[in-house]
């Protein structure tokens, strides 16, 4: 039993069927476990389609790596206009199609032009993903276990990661030891086994694709468009009568028709709405640019710089996904005990003090066992803090009529962040050598800290609507 903390039922307690909500939640998160899967599967990729598609500038490998990106900025501008007036469910159904579709796609281009059409275009499945899958989640789960549940979606994000990682691995594990270049471009690695790596995508696609249907609609976003006998049957599948008409009561005192109907870009941007809007963009920037998406799209540069072969670098890169995992873990035990905001401090510190470590490594001509330990330590790090806490604090923070909006405005910033930190790494890796880079990332990392320390509030344990009235009202 929960006792429930809605400001329009502080009294009641509630018994939440907690099975239905998280079989609804893990439906959901899916999203984010295709999402994890098609962003990594290009980092073991990568030596292979390389080499088949004879890239050899750092534009066209930064292009490679990164174009995808433009597609998560579109998917992410189109999601909160698009499921504001269609649903969440619709959005996320088209999501799971799009990874089935493009995965194929990709597995079966025969030039760089046609792989980077179908990578852009699944770039737009991860941006509908990564900033619908969150923010239904938010809108479906009670308060007291909403930061662990939000956080199941970037559970499936590392999980996604890893089986992608993995499976990159296991593909290429027969790889011989300094394979040349030619070897490897007129091999089975070079000529095929890329291409299963892509077209594997297809069948969790599928699984979300067929679950999205088994799940409901949002029920705020169904009050917000005066839906409430469907609303109030699905939230008293999740808590009962009672808790239904509360949480309705407090779902409408922030919402009115006209609201909605006029709840656009000139909202967006009212002075009452800035502050917050900052906020979420912030901390949405800041969560790429700590860096460390490059060690996954460029793990191979990263780990051979340390003095790693092709094959090494690809097990090593299992295990980054393997200690990915088992740090989120961690930030599930304790997201809705010690709070949102601990969290991100520690990370933030944490990576700061790692990269500088990093950076002496690499100035220092150090190799092997110590670099991999210091990656190890930096995705953990992130794994328990920045990566999952980041998506709970931009689902929560934004009122319920502009929410959809606000969020594609927040993940649109922070996959143009993204984009940038991907194309300009190579760039930065050759003019600043590796130690300086992440001396860079460190420094970004430091003013991450100084920014959560004065300007992010605690939501741990308030509803959607408290939230509402204590950052706007």
């Amino acid at each position: 039993m929960i006792i429930a903390s809605e400001t329009k039922s502080s009294t009641l307690k509630v018994d939440y069927n907690m099975g239905y909500v998280w079989l609804i939640s893990v439906v959901a998160a899916m999203g984010g476990l295709l999402f994890g899967w098609d962003w990594v599967v290009i980092g073991g990729a990568k030596p292979f389609f390389q080499r088949y598609f004879e890239l050899t500038t750092e534009s066209q490998i930064g292009w490679a790596n990164s174009c995808a990106l433009i597609g998560c900025l579109v998917g992410a501008l189109a999601a909160g206009a698009l499921s504001d007036n269609f649903g969440r469910k619709k959005l996320l159904i088209l999501a799971a199609f799009l990874f089935a579709v493009t995965s194929l796609g990709n597995a079966l281009a025969n030039n760089f032009s046609i792989f980077i059409a179908w990578r852009i275009l699944g770039g737009t499945a991860i941006g509908l993903a990564s900033s619908l899958s969150p923010m239904y989640i938010a809108e479906i789960a009670p308060a007291q276990v909403r930061g662990k549940l939000v956080a199941i979606n970037q559970l499936t994000v590392v999980i996604g990661i890893l089986l992608a990682q993995y499976i990159n691995w296991y593909l290429v594990r027969n790889l011989p030891a300094g394979a040349s270049d030619d070897f490897i471009r007129n091999s089975w690695f070079g000529q095929q086994g890329w291409r299963w790596m892509f077209g594997l995508t297809a069948a969790p696609a599928l699984l979300f694709f067929l679950g999205m249907f088994m799940v409901p609609e949002s029920p705020r976003w169904l009050t917000k468009y005066g839906k409430t006998d469907n609303a109030r049957r699905i939230l008293t599948k999740i808590g009962g009568n009672y808790y239904a008409d509360a949480a309705l009561s407090d779902i409408k005192s922030t919402i009115a028709t006209e609201q909605v109907q006029s709840a656009g870009i000139k909202e967006l941007f009212a002075p009452a709405m800035r502050k917050v809007l900052v906020l979420g963009i912030v901390l949405a920037v800041f969560q790429q640019w700590c860096g460390i998406n490059v060690i996954f799209n460029y793990a191979e540069e990263i780990f051979r710089a340390a003095g790693y072969d092709i094959s090494t670098v690809l097990k090593n890169i299992a295990w980054t996904g393997s200690v990915n995992l088992a740090c989120t873990f961690v930030a599930l035990g304790v997201v809705d005990r010690g709070g949102r905001r601990p969290l991100m401090l520690f990370g933030s510190a944490a990576l700061a003090l790692i990269y500088l470590a990093l950076g002496f490594c690499y100035s220092g001509g150090v190799k092997g066992l110590p670099m991999l330990l210091l990656v190890l330590a930096a995705i953990g790090c992130y794994a328990m803090s920045l990566a999952p806490i980041t998506w709970v604090v931009i689902s929560e923070i934004f009122p319920n009529r502009i929410r959809g909006a606000a969020m594609s405005v927040a993940v649109s910033a922070l996959w143009i962040a993204c984009f940038l930190l991907t194309y300009t790494f190579p760039i930065l890796n050759k003019r600043l050598g590796s130690a300086g880079t992440f001396w860079l990332y460190a420094a970004i990392c430091l003013a991450g800290f100084v920014f959560i320390k004065f300007k992010l509030p605690e939501t741990r344990g308030k509803t959607l609507e408290q939230i509402e009235s204590d950052l706007v009202n």
